[in-house]
């Protein structure tokens, strides 16, 4: 059963109380980074290995629903999609124990003829999911890492 979770806007990936930050430079380019992260929802169970399901919402009010493996779900709601730059978004309700507020930032700036890709996941939840979560850091950036290769593999045969 999904729950709902304290709703923050884009300044919590600044002050959230874990705050976890990613970056990695790929070979695609801006433009087409943003549009597989904010276009092309249902492509992230291709790139994101731990993305079993995604599908966006059609109900304005939200923006995707999202399976990650071990049946963790998150429905989402989209707080900015600014082309190039930002795609940015809160969770408004999950079946994650513990979570209290979720806030992921994906920030893109030009780097040569690629992108620079920084992804902040900032929460806050319980004491015990706090201290899960900065166990899982390195694990959470060997995700990320491996996502946005593949993610760049993909982008290149298209």
């Amino acid at each position: 059963m999904l729950r709902q979770l304290r709703p923050e806007g884009l300044g919590f990936v600044e002050t959230a109380p874990v705050r976890l930050v990613f970056a990695r430079e790929i070979s695609a380019p801006p433009e087409e980074v943003f549009t597989a992260l904010a276009g092309d929802v249902p492509g992230w169970a291709e790139w994101f290995s731990a993305v079993t399901r995604a599908r966006a919402i059609e109900d304005t009010s939200l923006g995707r629903d999202i399976t990650l493996r071990g049946g963790i779900r998150f429905v989402e709601h989209v707080l900015v999609a600014k082309s190039p730059e930002v795609y940015a978004y809160s969770v408004a309700s999950t079946n994650a124990p513990g979570l209290r507020a979720l806030v992921e930032e994906w920030r893109l700036a030009p780097a040569g003829t690629g992108t620079r890709v920084q992804w902040t996941f900032a929460a806050d939840g319980s004491a015990p999911f706090r201290m899960v979560l900065k166990a899982v850091r390195p694990g959470l950036g060997r995700a990320f890492r491996d996502a946005v290769t593949a993610l760049d593999r993909r982008l290149a045969k298209h």
